[in-house]
């Protein structure tokens, strides 16, 4: 296979997977959405966690709401839980990379809040402390997902919402997951501020 093939390859298999996940999810999408302006209109905010590819799906779902997304708008509060690199290692040198997260949520959470949870597995060790911490301090949980959900998926409260994209390919999953968070931002300005 010549390397324009592998392209077109990987455009169609993101293709596809969009398109087995569109029916399977457009219904939690627009729950998760809601759920979020639930929480905006009731004066909380969004907290976001995930590694690696994850931690920059967080970081970009925070600054579409705390800068804009495709409007002008006022900002909205949201909190990437990935970006203090001097918290981060403080807490993972002291006690456990497992912590990073949930030490956080113990300080900046409160009920009425929102946790956007986001591994592409299901199972990073620190998503799941997250979660548990979040739902000691009664933050409803939205876990984005790939897969079967994994571990994350037992953690889930009947309140929460799950997003699990139907792949086990990484890259697909992340694809995905990035029209998922620009789908939620869109829902919170129509939601919010109206349509344009």
């Amino acid at each position: 296979m010549n390397l324009q093939e592998r392209v077109k390859q990987n455009f169609t298999a993101s293709i596809e997977t969009k398109m087995q996940a569109l029916d399977l999810l457009t219904s939690p999408v627009t729950a998760a959405g809601e759920a979020m302006v639930q929480s905006l209109l009731a004066e909380g905010k969004i907290l976001a966690c995930g590694n690696g590819g994850s931690a920059g799906d967080s970081q970009h779902f925070s600054s579409e709401l705390l800068n804009r997304f495709e409007r002008e708008r006022p900002s909205l509060p949201a909190i990437a839980l990935t970006t203090d690199t001097s918290t981060l290692t403080s807490i993972a040198n002291d006690y456990s990379y497992n912590e990073i997260f949930s030490k956080q949520i113990r300080a900046l959470g409160r009920q009425g809040d929102v946790l956007l949870a986001i591994s592409t597995s299901g199972n990073s060790a620190n998503v799941l402390e997250a979660i548990k911490v979040a739902h000691q301090r009664g933050l409803r949980v939205i876990a984005l997902t790939g897969n079967t959900g994994g571990k994350m998926r037992e953690l889930l409260h009947v309140d929460d919402i799950e997003i699990c994209v139907p792949s086990v390919v990484t890259a697909r999953i992340q694809e995905v997951h990035l029209l998922v968070i620009h789908c939620l931002c869109d829902l919170i300005d129509t939601q919010l501020f109206g349509s344009e």
